[in-house]
């Protein structure tokens, strides 16, 4: 339904990055457009409350995780489950690629995959093929922390969530249905 995609990145060290796409997901279906949200590093194990809000209540919003053993504070220190995790983004980012190219959805949200490249876990090369081969009338949403200028040069909108107080600098612990 869009005449013209662009390229949206929301990076920074502050909260909101994910529920910014999500909101624009939600915007994006309630127009007719068809959304695919693809999350990296957020296992379906994962009981997040975006994943079942949308699947109860959007039936133009589609979404998908990588289904792998992930935990963020000490699967980086494990070379097999990072080397897992590698092969598994690239596939999954050739078979985007396909999917903009042949625009079976107007909007792709890419969530966390900015902070799977500053980690090495995927390869700019794959996100520039996405974003050179998508049907012209694709959005594509890119999340995550890290945001290179290489990538930053790609986008044409660029949104900076910076951090000026958060409850977990105090302790508190993610809270269901608000952070997750």
């Amino acid at each position: 339904m869009l005449e013209k995609g662009l390229v949206q990145i929301y990076t920074g060290d502050g909260k909101g990055k994910t529920t910014a796409a999500l909101g624009l997901a939600l915007r994006a279906g309630g127009q007719g457009n068809k959304v695919l949200i693809y999350q990296f590093l957020k296992p379906s194990s994962l009981d997040t409350g975006e994943r079942t809000a949308l699947k109860n209540c959007a039936s133009q919003i589609t979404i998908e995780q990588l289904d792998i053993k992930w935990d963020m504070a000490k699967s980086f220190e494990d070379e097999e489950q990072v080397a897992r995790a590698k092969k598994a983004i690239g596939e999954v980012l050739e078979r985007l690629a396909q999917t903009a190219e042949k625009r079976i959805y107007d909007l792709l949200i890419l969530d966390e995959i900015v902070f799977c490249l500053s980690k090495g876990l995927a390869r700019l090369e794959d996100i520039k093929d996405i974003i050179d081969k998508r049907d012209p009338a694709v959005e594509i949403v890119l999340t995550g922390r890290g945001a290179t200028k290489e990538l930053i040069a790609m986008a044409d909108l660029v949104t900076e969530m910076k951090n000026i107080k958060h409850p977990f600098d105090k302790g508190v612990k993610a809270r269901r249905g608000i952070e997750y």
